[in-house]
Parts: C-alpha cells; sequence; structure tokens
C-alpha cells in the first residue's frame, strides 16, 4: 500500500484514496463524485479511475444498468486501509460544525447526533501566541484565572506542548512564578503582553515525557454475558486491555474513564470497568 502511494503525486494519490473509500463504504463511485469533490474535468476524472483499474483490477467492475463502478467481492484495499474511527470522525466534525458538507467523503450524510459538550472559547490570538512561543522556545506573559486564586495574576509562563484531555484544550508549560510545569487552560488565558527568551528545557518535563499504562478489565460484579459485552466494548484480550498515556494527563483520564473514584462506589452497570493495577498506578502518581 504505501509503495504505490509513494509512486503517485500527492493530487492523484488523493484521488485515487476517493476512488476507493466510495467502493469500500458506499459500494460504488462514478466519474460526477470525483469532479463533484475534486472539482475537475471529465476527462481527468475518467483518467483517475482508469488509473484505478490499472492499480486495483479485481476492486471494482462497471454496472451499466446503474451507470457507475461498483464494488467487486474481490476488493482489497489498496491506498488507504479502511478505519471505522476516520470514518465516524468525518460525520461528527460536520455535526460539530468543524467540516463543511463538502470536506467529507461521505457521500450521504447519515442521521447523527451527539451529547452536547460546554463550549470552550480559545481565541485564535491566544493560541496563535502559545503556538508562537512553543516554535521559539519563548516564555510568554500571560494573565491568568486559576480556580485557586479569587483574582487572574499576570505570570510568565514557558509553553512547550498542547494538549486536550477530553473536554477541555491546554497548553503545559513552565511557570516561572510556581517554578514547576503545570497545565494551563486556554480558556483562563485572559490577556497577554510581552514575551522573551525562556531558560527552561521541554525535556525537563518528566511527567510529559514518561508514560503509565493503565491496565483495566470488566467490573467484576458484571455477569458473565455482560462482562464479554464490554470487553468487547474496550477491545478487552483475555478480559482486560492496556492504555497507555502521558503521566502529565494520567488524572484527566482517570477521570474521563471514571476510573478516579472507588468503584464500589457506583453500581457495576453503570460503573463497566475497573483499574486492574490501581495499586501500582496510585503508587507511582504520588
Amino acid at each position: 500500500m504505501d509503495k504505490a502511494k509513494a509512486d503517485l503525486r500527492w493530487g492523484v494519490g488523493k484521488r485515487l484514496e476517493f476512488i476507493e473509500f466510495r467502493l469500500f463504504w458506499e459500494g460504488r463511485v462514478n466519474r460526477s463524485d470525483l469532479m463533484e469533490q475534486f472539482g475537475i474535468s471529465v476527462n481527468q476524472a475518467s483518467a483517475d479511475l482508469n488509473r484505478y483499474i490499472a492499480l486495483a483490477p479485481n476492486n471494482m467492475a462497471y454496472d451499466k444498468s446503474a451507470r457507475t463502478y461498483v464494488r467487486t467481492p474481490e476488493f482489497k484495499a489498496h491506498f488507504s486501509e479502511p478505519d471505522a474511527s476516520k470514518y465516524l470522525a468525518q460525520l461528527r466534525s460536520v455535526a460539530d460544525g468543524i467540516l463543511e458538507r463538502e470536506d467529507v467523503w461521505i457521500a450521504e450524510l447519515l442521521p447523527f447526533a451527539s451529547a452536547p459538550t460546554p463550549v470552550r472559547g480559545v481565541k485564535p490570538v491566544t493560541l496563535r501566541s502559545v503556538v508562537g512561543a512553543i516554535r521559539r522556545s519563548e516564555a510568554i506573559e500571560v494573565k491568568y484565572q486559576s480556580l485557586s486564586r479569587p483574582e487572574p495574576q499576570w505570570r510568565w509562563i514557558a509553553p512547550h506542548a498542547i494538549a486536550f484531555d477530553g473536554f477541555r484544550w491546554h497548553t503545559r508549560a513552565f511557570c516561572l512564578t510556581d517554578e514547576c510545569f503545570k497545565d494551563f487552560l486556554f480558556s483562563r488565558i485572559l490577556k497577554l503582553r510581552g514575551s522573551c527568551e525562556s531558560e527552561a528545557s521541554p525535556e525537563d518535563d518528566r511527567d510529559w515525557h514518561s508514560e503509565v499504562t493503565l491496565e483495566i478489565g470488566p467490573h467484576p460484579g458484571l455477569s458473565e454475558t455482560q462482562a464479554k459485552v464490554i470487553a468487547l466494548d474496550y477491545g478487552m484480550r483475555g478480559g482486560r486491555a492496556k492504555i497507555k498515556v502521558r503521566r502529565a494527563l494520567l488524572y484527566y483520564a482517570l477521570r474521563r474513564l471514571g476510573l478516579d473514584t472507588d468503584p464500589e462506589a457506583r453500581q457495576p452497570q453503570d460503573q463497566q470497568i475497573v483499574l486492574l493495577n490501581r495499586e501500582a498506578i496510585v503508587a507511582d502518581h504520588r
């Protein structure tokens, strides 16, 4: 697959990936699909379809009655491995307003909805300043509202990474005020003023550069069949699954998975999974 893609120009390669995407997920593709998605001519669309047939002759056949190419039983991906998470991500991105309808490769969008999450206000100028500071290895002065203080405070931070905890975006930075690496939510950076060279080294952020492994399993209070379903939900093998996470994001990962509290505090049907190596994780996190 990689060799076939490497021998093609980027534009041609993307159109061949599109053909394969439509064949796998929709079962069909034609010239008008390519013309609408990429704004190309009839001749170019025909050339792309012929090129795909030459490279993957057993993947599609022309249906004269439907006037379209259809997926064959012998179909095998050559240019883009089918990925359910990417398909679902396109659905969600359209529903959340991140992508426009014409920007996704799905022919007909299915009815879709997601549980709403609060909008976290990230100002473009704030994000631009943090991104620039990371790239230039600089410190920036920010007016930050933490929940440990009643009023916002000006402080110098030296950001070196950006992270998402499942709900909110923040920057990982060395705080020159507290002299340690911390997380700063973008939405709580109220103002910015000034920048300077930073002597803080991202390599010293041990929690960011080290990982811990969470071992999860079905809640022991579930029935055998319930436990099997949970194992499928989380891709478990042998009754357990391993999830690697940066130590700096451990708190957020435990909270998002519902593993930050005593599993006995909730009903098995609500808790569903437990942390099998809780003692090791707790000891490591002290």
